[in-house]
This record gives C-alpha cells, structure tokens and sequence, in this order.
C-alpha cells in the first residue's frame, strides 16, 4: 500500500490519523514540523500537510514540491475556513482541504480519493514498460519480467515519482528499510542488476538515469 505522510504539530492528531490510515493498510510517516516533513517527502506517496507547522509551513511545503515539479497528492489540513484561506492553499499546490475539527474517516476518504485520482498503487505505463503495482508485476513491450522483490520495489519506488532524483540513502530507506545496515553500495548493485533487465544502460539510459553525486532518477516519459 502507498506510504502516507502526515505532517502536524499537534501529537494527538499524528496519533489518531495514523491508526486510522494504518487500519487501512497504509504505512504511515509522521513529522512535527516542517523540517522533517522535508526530509519525509521524497519517501511520501501522498502527503497529509497541516496549514500552520512550526519552521515550514504546510503551503510553504506544498508551493515548495510543486516547483520542483513533483505531482505529489496533498491534502491541507487546516483551522481556517474562510474562502479566501481555502484558494491560497489550493493555489498554494494542495489537491484538496479539509478544515479543523475533522473526522479522521473523511480524511481516510479523501486521501483514498486522491491516491485513486492519481493512479497511485494502480498502473503505471512509461515507454513500453507496464507496472502493475497491485498484482506486482512489470512488463516490457509485452513480455514479463522477472524481477527479484527487491528490484520490484526500487522500480516501482522510483516509477511512481518520475523526475524526481533519488538519493541512495532515502532509496535504502524505502526499499530496504530505516534498520538496514548494509552500505549504499546495495542501491547500485541492484540498479545494475535492474538495468539489465530492462535492457537499460547507464550511458543512454531509457528508464534510470544516473544523477552524479546524488543517485537515480526514473526518466519522465
């Protein structure tokens, strides 16, 4: 299921929005500020922004991954109702709003909507390459490819955030998870190994691109 990041400074509303978007199936990142939320989002299938956030706040976050070109489902949370407040967070790169006090089932609701409207944890289609990301299964014109669990995942973690480069760290982070202790050096090997499948390379690559000094990019189509 996709990751959903929640973002607020309020502990109680971290604490009962995550059980429920966990009871959903979701896996759930938690930030109390804007710092981390940063820090989150690359690993963020959808995130759920709080207006008012100590050091970043939720618009801020919002203008800040639309100008890097990310389309990144983002649902404000917020106390303000007016509709003035309303369309600066829409103009500001949120998908929709929900106003404070809330219930944690509309926000469920509205986070399943958006992840529907995008094709999140549906298909993705780019150049002859199909990934199915329910059935968990990749194709290239046609023909089944046979990938390990853990190429599936890097694939389909770097598929569904076109264009945006990925640093090896936050590519552990998501594909292996935050208690692996290998080295960096796994992210390669396995990009190789990916490559190869894909009957990609890294000088005239069609799918991953090497971002030198960072890590990997899955090119937009």
């Amino acid at each position: 299921m996709p990751n959903v990041l929640i973002v607020d400074d309020d502990p109680a509303i971290l604490e009962i929005l995550g059980a429920y978007l966990r009871a959903e199936g979701h896996t759930v990142l938690e930030a109390g500020d804007g710092w981390q939320a940063r820090e989150l989002l690359p690993r963020a299938d959808v995130a759920v922004l709080d207006w008012m956030l100590p050091g970043v706040s939720g618009v801020d976050l919002a203008r800040e991954v639309r100008a890097g070109g990310s389309s990144l489902p983002i649902l404000m949370l917020t106390a303000r109702g007016e509709e003035e407040d309303k369309l600066r967070g829409l103009d500001g790169g949120a998908d929709d709003y929900v106003v404070k006090p809330f219930s944690p089932r509309e926000v469920v609701a509205r986070v399943r909507a958006l992840l529907r409207r995008v094709g999140v944890a549906d298909v993705l289609v780019s150049g002859g390459l199909r990934i199915d990301l329910r059935a968990r299964a990749a194709s290239l014109n046609g023909a089944a490819l046979e990938l390990s669990k853990l190429e599936f995942d890097l694939l389909s973690a770097l598929a569904q955030h076109a264009g945006m480069a990925w640093p090896r760290e936050r590519l552990l982070e998501r594909v292996w998870g935050s208690d692996y202790l290998g080295t960096e050096r796994v992210v390669d090997v396995h990009i190789t190994a990916l490559r190869r499948k894909l009957g990609d390379t890294s000088d005239t690559p069609r799918f991953i691109e090497t971002v030198r000094g960072v890590g990997y990019r899955f090119r937009e189509d």
